[in-house]
Formats: C-alpha cells, sequence, structure tokens
C-alpha cells in the first residue's frame, strides 16, 4: 500500500526475486512482502544490517539518510519475521533493545583493563604544574623539536562505563565500579540507541575479534529538567545533576526504565591500547569513529599550556550552549608510548588530569515564595528572587521542590541567598547567607488548601510533596481528561489529547464529566471536524456511559488506584456509591490494598469537587455497577497470584497473562511468599529455584491448559 491506502505495483514476481535475498538494496527491504520470504534468515540478516547502517547515521552521524517512514517500515518487517521466525531471533538484533527486568539485581564483572580515574585541577597554576611534571618525568626540554602533545575532550556529567564487543557485536556494558570491578548493566545499556549493538565500521575499518572500549553516559540537558518535573510531581526528590540522574537511570532493575530517560553516550577511549597499531589517542578517537561508535566531535590536539589554556578559555563560556552538561576539561599526553612511560598511581594515571570549571553562582535576594500545581496536583514552592544574570540567562524563579527542602536549607522570604543552575538548566538554591539577616525575613509555610482551586491538599505517606486531590482542579484537568478517555479507561474512541487540547481551549469542557454534556454543534465547531467525524465522536461517548465500574474507577484518576486495583475495589464493592461510603478499615482489609491505597480512596472521595464530578456523571447516565460476569471464574486462577518463568510452547507471556487476570488471577514478576504458584515452560530462570526455596507449587504447561480447560 502507498501513503494513499492505494495497491503498489508491487508483483509477486519483483516479491519473489526480494524475498530470495538476491537484492537487498533499502527499497527491496523496505517494500518486502513478509508471507513471500523464502529464505527469512538470509533477509532478517540484511533487516538488521540495514538498520544498524542508519543507527550509524541517525544516531552517531547525527546525519540521517533515509525518511523516518522508511526507517520505521525496515523495523516493522524485521518485528514480523522475528515473530513468525522466533527461533531466529538473536540478542543483538535492534528489537531486542529492551529486555525483561532483571532478576536478583546486578552481577559484578572485572574490567579488562582497570578504569581509573582522573585527578582534578581547578586553576591555570595547577594546569601548568601538571604540565611541568609530565616533561620533566618525560625528561623533555620542551623545545619546538623535544615538545609532548596534548588532546583537550570536554569532560561529560555523566556516568563512566566499559563497553565489550566481540566480533562486531555488543557483548557486555559494565559501571565503572571500584576502577577494576563493575556492576553488569548490559540490558540497560542496550537501551541506549547511540550504543550500537552492532558496529557499521566505515571505510573498510577493521574491528579486532575483541574490542573494549570506555564510555561517558549522560542525559541531555532538557531530558534532566523533563525527568525532575515528572520525579515532583510523583512526590519524589529531583536528581541533584544529570551525573546522578544518568547513574539512577542506568541502575534501574527493569530497562524498560531505563529506556524512557533517554540517555545518550560520548565513547573517550579503549582499553589494553598496547594491542592495537596505533601510536595516540587521538589517532585512537578516529578509529572508534570509523567503527561505528559515538565519539564527542569538540576534541582539539594542543602543544603546551598556552593551546591549552586558549582551549578552556574557549569552552568556559561556550559549553552554555551545549545541549549537554560539562563541567570541565580532560587533558591526556597524546602518545600512547609517552602514557606507558608516565605510569600510573593506585587511582589516577600520570598522563591525565580532569581541569575544573568554576560553578557560576551568584547571589541575590527571595522577595516571595509561590506555590505552583503540577499536573498530576503536586504542590511546589518556587521562589520569587530579585532578577540576576546566571549561567548566561537572567533568573528570576528558583524551586524550592519542597516543605522539607524549604526546612533543611532554613529558608525564609528576605533571605540572601546564593543560587546556580542545576545541570546549567534548572535554577535552585544553593545555600542561605544567614549573616545578611536583619529580622525583616518572614518564615513560610505550605498552604492546607490547593491554591489554584481551593480543594484540601493531602501529604500521602512517604512522599515529599503535597498534593490536591480534586479531579476537577484547572491546574490538572488537561492530564484528567486525557487519562478519563485514554484506551485503558473509559475508552472513547476519537477524544486523543489534541482534541482534549480544543475542546479545553473552547472552554467546552473543565472536567471529565463535562465530556458528556458535549452536543453535536460544540463538536462540529472544532477544528478539522465534519459531519462523520462529529457523530462518531459523538457515539464513543454514548457507548463508552457502558463501561463497567473497574474502569470508571481507573479513569477516575484516584492516586494509587492503577487497572488491577480498580479490578479488585469493583468486585469487592460492586456499586460505585458503596465504595464512596466505605470506611477506611473497611478498605484497608481487602487483600492487595493496605493503608496507602485505601487513605488515598478515603481522601478522594471527601473532596467536594470530586463529588460534584461524580454526581455529573451519574446524571449523565454513566454506568456505576460492577460488570456482571457471564461465566464463573476458574477457581484455580481467581484470587491467586503467579509467576510466569521460561517459555512456553502454547501461548506467548502476553497470551498466558491474559488468560490468568480475565479468569481474576494475577501476574507478577518475581516471586515472593505470597506467590501462590510458578508456571515453568522451557529453560525457566532463577524464578524455579525461588520457587522451590519458599515451597510454592509449580505447574508445568501441560497442567496450565487442563486449569484452562476445567
Amino acid at each position: 500500500m502507498d501513503k494513499k491506502g492505494n495497491k503498489s505495483n508491487y508483483n509477486k514476481k519483483t516479491a519473489s526475486k526480494k524475498a530470495s535475498g538476491s537484492s537487498n538494496k533499502l527499497e527491496d527491504l523496505v517494500n518486502i512482502d513478509i508471507e513471500e520470504v523464502k529464505n527469512p534468515e538470509e533477509i532478517i540478516t540484511a533487516l538488521r544490517d540495514e538498520i544498524a547502517k542508519h543507527n550509524y547515521y541517525y544516531y552517531i552521524k547525527d546525519n540521517p539518510i533515509i525518511s523516518d517512514a522508511q526507517y520505521d517500515r525496515l523495523m516493522r518487517n524485521l518485528e514480523e519475521l522475528e515473530k513468525k521466525y522466533p527461533e531466529l531471533v538473536t540478542d543483538d538484533s535492534p528489537t531486542q533493545r529492551i529486555g525483561a527486568p532483571l532478576e536478583g539485581g546486578f552481577s559484578t564483572v572485572e574490567h579488562g583493563e582497570k578504569m581509573l580515574s582522573l585527578q582534578d585541577v581547578f586553576s591555570y597554576d595547577e594546569l601548568e604544574d601538571f604540565i611541568t611534571r609530565v616533561y620533566k618525568d618525560l625528561g623533555k626540554g620542551g623545545k619546538d623539536n623535544d615538545r609532548v602533545e596534548f588532546v583537550c575532550e570536554l569532560k561529560i556529567d555523566g556516568s563512566a562505563v566499559s563497553l565489550v564487543y566481540e566480533d562486531g557485536k555488543f557483548a557486555r556494558g559494565a559501571t565503572r565500579g571500584d576502577g577494576r570491578l563493575g556492576e553488569d548493566i548490559t540490558s540497560n545499556l542496550k537501551t541506549i540507541n547511540s550504543i550500537p549493538l552492532k558496529l557499521f565500521a566505515e571505510n573498510g575499518v577493521k574491528i579486532p575479534p575483541r574490542l573494549e572500549v570506555r564510555g561517558e553516559v549522560y542525559l541531555a540537558k532538557d531530558e534532566f529538567k523533563k525527568i525532575n518535573t515528572r520525579r515532583e510531581e510523583e512526590g519524589l526528590s529531583p536528581f541533584a545533576n544529570p551525573r546522578n540522574a544518568a547513574a539512577g537511570s542506568l541502575r534501574q532493575i527493569d530497562p524498560g526504565n531505563t529506556a524512557q530517560r533517554k540517555l545518550d553516550i560520548f565513547i573517550y577511549g579503549a582499553a589494553n591500547t598496547a594491542e592495537f597499531d596505533i601510536p595516540t589517542h587521538f589517532e585512537m578517537l578516529r578509529y572508534l569513529a570509523g567503527a561505528g561508535l559515538k565519539i564527542n566531535p569538540n576534541i582539539k590536539k594542543a602543544s603546551g599550556f598556552d593551546e591549552i589554556k586558549s582551549y578552556l578559555e574557549k569552552w568556559e563560556n561556550k559549553r552554555k550552549d551545549l545541549s549537554y552538561e560539562t563541567d570541565g576539561v580532560v587533558i591526556k599526553v597524546d602518545s600512547f608510548q609517552l602514557q606507558r612511560k608516565l605510569g600510573q598511581t593506585s587511582r589516577n594515571p600520570r598522563w591525565a588530569i580532569a581541569f575544573k570549571f568554576p560553578p557560576e553562582e551568584e547571589v541575590t535576594k527571595i522577595t516571595g515564595i509561590e506555590v505552583s500545581v503540577g499536573r498530576t496536583g503536586a504542590l511546589t514552592p518556587v521562589a520569587v528572587l530579585e532578577p540576576v544574570k546566571v549561567a548566561g540567562s537572567t533568573v528570576s524563579h528558583a524551586t524550592l521542590h519542597n516543605e522539607d527542602e524549604i526546612k533543611r536549607k532554613g529558608v525564609m522570604i528576605g533571605d540572601w541567598v546564593i543560587i546556580h543552575k542545576a545541570g546549567d538548566v534548572i535554577p535552585e538554591i544553593v545555600k542561605v547567607i544567614k549573616e545578611r539577616r536583619d529580622g525583616t525575613q518572614k518564615e513560610f509555610s505550605m498552604p492546607d488548601r490547593c491554591p489554584v482551586c481551593g480543594s484540601e491538599v493531602v501529604r500521602p505517606e512517604g512522599e515529599v510533596a503535597l498534593r490536591c486531590t480534586s479531579m476537577a482542579c484547572p491546574a490538572q484537568q488537561y492530564e484528567r481528561i486525557v487519562h478519563f478517555a485514554s484506551k485503558g479507561a473509559m475508552d472513547i474512541d476519537g477524544l486523543g489529547p489534541a482534541i482534549v487540547e480544543k475542546l479545553i481551549r473552547n472552554k467546552l469542557v473543565s472536567d471529565p464529566a463535562d465530556i458528556y454534556y458535549l452536543k453535536y454543534d460544540d463538536i462540529f465547531s472544532l477544528e478539522n471536524f465534519k459531519e462523520k467525524s462529529t457523530e462518531n465522536l459523538l457515539k464513543a461517548i454514548d457507548e463508552s456511559k457502558g463501561r463497567p465500574l473497574s474502569r470508571l474507577l481507573f479513569a477516575l484518576g484516584i492516586r494509587y488506584v492503577g487497572s488491577h486495583t480498580a479490578e479488585i475495589l469493583s468486585g469487592e464493592f460492586l456499586n460505585l456509591e458503596r465504595l464512596m461510603d466505605a470506611r477506611y478499615e473497611r478498605i484497608e482489609k481487602i487483600k492487595e490494598i493496605g493503608p496507602r491505597i485505601a487513605d488515598s480512596i478515603v481522601t478522594f472521595f471527601r473532596q467536594e469537587q470530586n463529588l460534584k464530578v461524580i454526581e455529573k456523571l451519574k446524571r449523565a447516565g454513566i454506568n456505576f455497577s460492577a460488570e456482571q460476569k457471564k461465566v464463573t471464574e476458574k477457581k484455580a486462577f481467581s484470587g491467586k497470584t503467579f509467576v510466569l518463568t521460561g517459555k512456553l510452547e502454547g501461548f506467548s507471556r502476553d497470551e498466558a497473562t491474559g488468560v490468568i487476570e480475565s479468569s481474576g488471577g494475577r501476574v507478577v514478576s518475581s516471586v515472593s511468599k505470597s506467590t501462590d504458584a510458578v508456571i515453568a515452560g522451557e529453560n525457566p530462570g532463577s524464578k524455579l529455584d525461588d520457587a522451590r526455596k519458599y515451597d510454592i507449587r509449580v505447574i508445568s504447561e501441560e497442567d496450565f491448559k487442563k486449569m484452562i480447560e476445567e
């Protein structure tokens, strides 16, 4: 099919030629007919090689040579073929970047060569001392024919890692650890698109059987800001800097969480350089770039103090324009032979140092403290400052994060404070200058009512953020309405984020219940809506009124009440009014609920604005009752908790999970004492050992099938 939906002129003869592998050109692989493929292994290999090439041009060279649509089609073709031929799936396939959550934490691995840390210097005098010491230790005089060449590289504020490639394929990745031993974080590193799973070497560059390289994983400034914003809205403490954020992202047990962080990497060197026929560090970086690895482009050779100083002065100011944070410059002796002659201490190489830029800080005065409300209801105090220029921009506000942070730093209105930009992005108060207090300062306390809608605010147990719990709060209306209409909630087909934004902008809705009071003319008046699309949306809205209670409970957006918890509550109370009238003690006793969820539910139904929205939903004819199941739930699954391990022949993991959940059971990722049974397929992992350890019932696939049929 072409973009207009017409059948393409792709006949069976052409398909047969392409499927046979006689042509591996881009257009052949993009347009291949999956059903006509006769030699899947050859075509899958060709697709992987083509995708590896375009990943290289997109993520490493920053110069894509095909359209996004062509790339997406290549990936879809590979995914479909691997689904059809699962025995051909390999770890280095582009489809395998995000793996399953780890079991039992990270294992320890030994680096092929020790990862040393660098000695820091903070002044030009210390830099000159380092250069003088290098010349002295090498017995060189510094004349034109006896000079030492250096390489200057930006020091990326991230987390150091080691990557091992075997036969050109990414085999293992590890943290720096203590320099000799690190943690195996291969699964998480595979989620970083700029780390090739298979090296794409340019111009005939030869890759050794084993290649171990070192790199710095980092977060871009805008991504760092987004992550901290999300953490604050979720009631979590923000990361102090991109380095902490990158390190925390790499140690996630679930690679899916790491993938969401959008990490990046720069490779800065290789281990065991004596094994290469490459004389200098600068040439090694060029070689690694040719091998398909991402190298920072801002690298420069320098001879002596003056040239190094010039590089430092240039980047101390220019670094503000970079999309990532750098806190200094690494200066290395270029020659590997001279590096080996200089040697190292137990911790630091004698041939390299890190020149650290001074942090840019300013002093200003807090004139007030305002409270903002985020999309999830989190209240965030923000200091209003006398405007001051920091890191190239004028700052008039600085986040105070939460109430605990205000108390920890002792911040008062009227204080003089030192501020800087966390990650060169977020203005933050470093410390209060208490010596400048004159008695006019005033203490600040967080409000007990939402500053936007006036509803009661609560601080959930174990969280640092106060929250507004009103589902009608204007500060939260967009996210709440989008969630309410989403597929897993009320599933209103056609009412996506863009349409919700238009409805809010035109003041047609202010809370989820308003959706059910929309008229034909309201929707028809929106941009790009015609008769048919208007009728379709009205029909979808009307159909959603009959969704079961569990969907409605999830759609209401009660904190901690996900789809599974909503199912439990629906089955327990059968009617929304019964849940609304239930006491805390009654809810807290339900299996899998607990005190935190119970408190959140009781608080939600105590809010006057929430009750008004629910009353509007009732008047609109929304179903408040649980779905009456036509088939009795299978007793073998109902109310039980299962863990899946190994490969099932007759079911995919999702299919087996769906069977259990549709029959009242629950599937979790790890074995605990509360697990009722473990379903084990071929090649089960450590979960089977855990089941035996806790004396938990183990079910074979054959027994599982019998349980379904009973």
